[in-house]
């Protein structure tokens, strides 16, 4: 039981965190310019140094 805790904990925290990390991408993408597109890809953005 508590293997299958742990997987299942693990799983969610996966899936958290590959939400969190595509929100900072949006963010990123709309900061520079770019609009986030239904493909999950950034268009239009300008590189930014630093």
């Amino acid at each position: 039981m508590r293997l299958f805790r742990l997987i299942i904990f693990v799983a969610i925290a996966f899936v958290v965190g590959m939400f969190f990390e595509r929100s900072q991408q949006m963010d990123r993408c709309e900061t520079a310019g770019g609009v986030w597109t239904r493909a999950n890809v950034c268009a239009g953005a300008r590189e930014q140094d630093g």
